[in-house]
């Protein structure tokens, strides 16, 4: 089984994603363990730190999707999978 590291902020040369870690950190979400992970590749980080900008944080530059299509997504992939939660 692979095993990735967990990276600590005093470790990632990139300053946005270092960031981004940082934030992750201390707001607890998204899930600073998987930031930690997806800091080995910065583009990673970049493209899914930005893409949940979009859609998740009303400060976002580029916008944001309002909570009740949100939850009609959730709904609707939960409900395609079969997932009873």
């Amino acid at each position: 089984m692979a095993n990735i590291s967990y990276l600590a902020p005093d470790e990632i040369a990139d300053p946005e994603a270092r960031r981004w870690l940082e934030e992750s950190i201390e707001q607890g979400r998204p899930g600073p363990e998987n930031q930690s992970i997806r800091a080995h590749q910065p583009d990673v980080m970049r493209a899914f730190t930005m893409t949940r900008k979009l859609l998740f944080d009303k400060q976002a530059e580029v916008g944001f999707v309002e909570h009740d299509l949100k939850e009609l997504v959730r709904t609707y992939i939960a409900y395609s999978l079969n997932c009873d939660y």
